[in-house]
Formats: C-alpha cells, sequence, structure tokens
C-alpha cells in the first residue's frame, strides 16, 4: 500500500454524468437532482453532475446548466462538470455567473489514441493535449479547479493495446500545466490489475506530489473492482465510480457500466480503508433508482446487501 493512501481514499460518483449518459432513457432534470442529493446524503463530497457536450451527441446531457442550477449551495461539497473542448469549459464557467454557484471544477479530457480520440472528441493525440493544456490554464485563471482524465489509458476499441510509455508521457506533458488531479481511465473495460500496478506506480512516481492520481475502472470485463483495488495499492489517491453500477461510453463500442459504488465501498470498508460514504445509504440509493430506471443494477451489494447482515 502507497504511504500516502494512509488507509483512506477519496471517492468520486460519477452516477448521475458517466452512469446516465449511456441510458436510453432521458431522465428529468428532478431525478438527476435527486440522484446527486441523495449520494450527497450518504456522504459523497465529489461529484460528477453533468457534462458540458453537444446535445445531440449526448442527449442525457442537454440540461447540464439546468441539473447545476437546482443543486444545493454545499460547502461541504464539490461539483465536477465535464468538458471536451473551450467551448464546453465556456459553458462550464457560465454557471458562475452573477451570484450562481455553478460548478467548482473542470472536469477536462485527453486521449491516449488518436482513432478514439477522433470519435469522442473529434481531435487527435495531439490536438487532445494541446486543447486540454490550454483548458486546464484557462479554468484554473477563472476560479475552477483544473483535472483531467486520459481516457482509453488501458486499451483502445479501435486500436488495441495502449504502450504504457505513451501514457505516461502523456500525463508528464499535462501535468505542466499544475492540475490537481489527473485520472487514468479504463473507459472499456479491459485492463487487469497486474497492468493497473504497472502503470499506476510509474505514473505516482512521475507526477509531483501536488497533482492527485485518479482512477476510473469500468467493469465490461468483471475486472474492475480489482483493478481499483490494485490502483489504491499502487498509489492513487482517488477512485471513480457510480451508484448501481450505471453507466457506458457512447463512443466506445460494448462499453458498459462504471465499477459499482457500493460494490467499491464493501471492498475498502471490509479492507479497513475509509471513505466517508455509508454502505447502506449509497445501497439504498442504488435501489431507488432501480425503482426509477425499471430495471434492475448491474451492483451486487444491492442484490446481496453487506455482510455481516445489518438490521
Amino acid at each position: 500500500m502507497s504511504e500516502m493512501n494512509n488507509g483512506t481514499v477519496s471517492i468520486v460518483e460519477v452516477g448521475a454524468r458517466d452512469g446516465l449518459q449511456n441510458e436510453p432513457e432521458v431522465f428529468s432534470t428532478e431525478t438527476k437532482v435527486e440522484l446527486l442529493t441523495r449520494m450527497m446524503d450518504a456522504g459523497a463530497r465529489r461529484l460528477e453532475v453533468a457534462s458540458f457536450v453537444h446535445p445531440k451527441l449526448v442527449p442525457q446531457m442537454a440540461d447540464a446548466e439546468a441539473v447545476v442550477a437546482s443543486l444545493p449551495d454545499r460547502k461541504d461539497v464539490s461539483y465536477i462538470g465535464l468538458v471536451l473542448n473551450k467551448r464546453g469549459l465556456l459553458r462550464a464557467l457560465a454557471t458562475r455567473e452573477g451570484d450562481r454557484r455553478g460548478v467548482d471544477e473542470a472536469g477536462c479530457v485527453a486521449v491516449a489514441t488518436d482513432s478514439f480520440g477522433q470519435r469522442n472528441q473529434g481531435q487527435s493525440i495531439e490536438d487532445s493535449i494541446r486543447e486540454t493544456s490550454e483548458m486546464l490554464r484557462l479554468a484554473k485563471a477563472e476560479g475552477l479547479v483544473p483535472q483531467v482524465t486520459v481516457s482509453v489509458a488501458f486499451g483502445c476499441p479501435f486500436e488495441g493495446e495502449v504502450p504504457q510509455a505513451r501514457v505516461l508521457e502523456i500525463i508528464q506533458r499535462l501535468a505542466e500545466n499544475e492540475p490537481a488531479e489527473i485520472a487514468l481511465a479504463d473507459t472499456i473495460g479491459a485492463a487487469v490489475p497486474q497492468q493497473v500496478s504497472d502503470l499506476f506506480g510509474p505514473a505516482r512516481e512521475k507526477l509531483p506530489e501536488g497533482i492527485r492520481l485518479r482512477a476510473h475502472f469500468h467493469n465490461t470485463r468483471n475486472t474492475g473492482i480489482a483493478n481499483a483495488w490494485a490502483a489504491y495499492q499502487a498509489g492513487a489517491e482517488v477512485l471513480d465510480s457510480s451508484v448501481g453500477g450505471l453507466g457506458g461510453c457512447p463512443f466506445a463500442p460494448r462499453a458498459t457500466g462504471n465499477i459499482a459504488t457500493e460494490d467499491l465501498l464493501y471492498l475498502l470498508e471490509r479492507s479497513d480503508v475509509s471513505t466517508g460514504l455509508s454502505l447502506e445509504d449509497t445501497i439504498a440509493t442504488a435501489q431507488w433508482f432501480e425503482g426509477v430506471r425499471g430495471k434492475p443494477s448491474a451492483s451486487m451489494l444491492a442484490k446481496a446487501g453487506p455482510f455481516p447482515a445489518r438490521g
């Protein structure tokens, strides 16, 4: 275990953004806000609340501004808005105009392959690094916390294996812009724990201490929870997860959900790792959303419950 973790890890709840973006049914603004509020009540303190992308590409996110405007003004919570380009960043910044709270963090996205970059945001790797670097600097100058995710860091649906050396070079170049955090994303759920350890260890060593290292895993091939544990042991200070295991990427064929927040909490809680989230309240939120969605979640804990049984 990395000394930097010290028996604790932070969780970023991504259910309302990454979790919902691939759902065929477009949920109401009120439903999204309730989902976010329930997870705040469960203890989530950083949440992806929306993505500022073209509504024709991701219809689920067409109400991004309305969602942000409806969120409670809680000082103990940080709201993350995903932005793929400068136009999206300007929309995120506009949520803070006047006396409005708006989003707190700009979640930028860089890509580790040209093919995925062209399909996801119309950019090559070099285009992505250049524009993301500009966005990180602008976000910081305008008072947002700048952070960035490197997508398809462990495998690309179009190019296959992604060289580790390339990913390490990308994060080193992005680190020059002094983001608060860099995340490595297994966008298509291709990674296994050894691969995660082999990448996160060197990544932690190459990043300055002031930049947090975050991990984002999908459970497409049923390795997501094991990968999260490997990332934590290799020095990741922050883990992404989605209540109920919701999720998928509209631009990655056959990509399924994120790791379920409640499944991750069970692993961490039983391993004496503190997160600040309530397992029972998270399970209850997953079960509530099953009713809203009208079908079961991918979560194991929503089905089996915790062990030992409580109450």
